[in-house]
């Protein structure tokens, strides 16, 4: 069974960095698909980045194009969701998700096909 655990939140002040872990147990990551999503008080979970089991193929949405990077080192087992330029509508509880897609390059951005979750870690984006 694949067990996700994310780390790194945190508070921040606008403009700030952080960098998100997504740390895997009990198979081995690179046969995995991730997604990074969040989801803020009242709102409705947003998938915000994607990465291929190879790390070839990446995809953001356009709230965070050009401000955070997905990346990923399978001999860690571990993605990553650098995040720059945060503003306070960042603010959110952050999870890592996976798919199996075999060794595959697929990158797949549909949340409903993601079957392993994390825990979530809390972003405050304040000043």
């Amino acid at each position: 069974q694949l067990q996700l655990v994310e780390s790194g939140g945190g508070l921040v002040q606008p403009g700030g960095s952080l960098r998100l872990s997504c740390a895997a147990s009990g198979r081995t990551l690179a046969y995995y698909g991730i997604g990074w999503f969040r989801q803020a008080p009242g709102k409705e979970r947003e998938g915000i980045s994607y990465i291929s089991g190879s790390g070839g193929s990446t995809e953001y949405a356009d709230s965070v194009k050009g401000r955070f990077t997905i990346s990923r080192d399978n001999a860690k087992n571990t993605v990553y969701l650098q995040m720059n330029s945060l503003k306070p509508e960042d603010t959110a509880v952050y999870y890592c998700a996976a798919v199996f897609v075999g060794g595959t390059s697929l990158l797949i951005t549909t949340a409903a096909s993601y079957n392993y979750w994390g825990q979530g870690t809390q972003v405050t984006v304040s000043s």
